[in-house]
């Protein structure tokens, strides 16, 4: 299997991508760590210091993964998973451009590991 056949982390949706995420709260820093196996397929794993109370949580992501990509925080949001470590999160925007991005943050991901 090659690379492009590869299951990844995000797929096209109405206006953007659909990117999975699962979500470590209360962890000693904000950041994307890397990217493993789900049983829903591949997911970013993403931490944040925020506890996991009436939403802080899943605002952190929102912040950290608009933040990371170098988009604008609106252009982030939730779009399921508000209760569970594994969430989608919605990215406006290209999706050709998106996925490029994605593609790139994976390889730095890689090389980082």
């Amino acid at each position: 299997m090659t690379a492009a056949e590869r299951p990844k982390a995000w797929r096209r949706g109405a206006a953007g991508l659909i990117v999975r995420f699962r979500l470590t709260p209360n962890s000693s820093k904000d950041a994307v760590d890397g990217v493993l196996e789900t049983t829903d397929g591949p997911a970013f794993l993403a931490r944040v210091r925020a506890a996991p109370e009436d939403g802080a949580a899943n605002a952190a992501l929102v912040t950290l993964v608009a933040e990371w990509l170098g988009l604008p925080k609106r252009s982030v949001d939730l779009a399921t998973g508000a209760r569970s470590r594994l969430k989608s999160l919605r990215i406006a925007g290209d999706a050709d451009a998106l996925g490029s991005a994605l593609d790139d943050k994976v390889r730095d991901l890689k090389t980082a590991n």
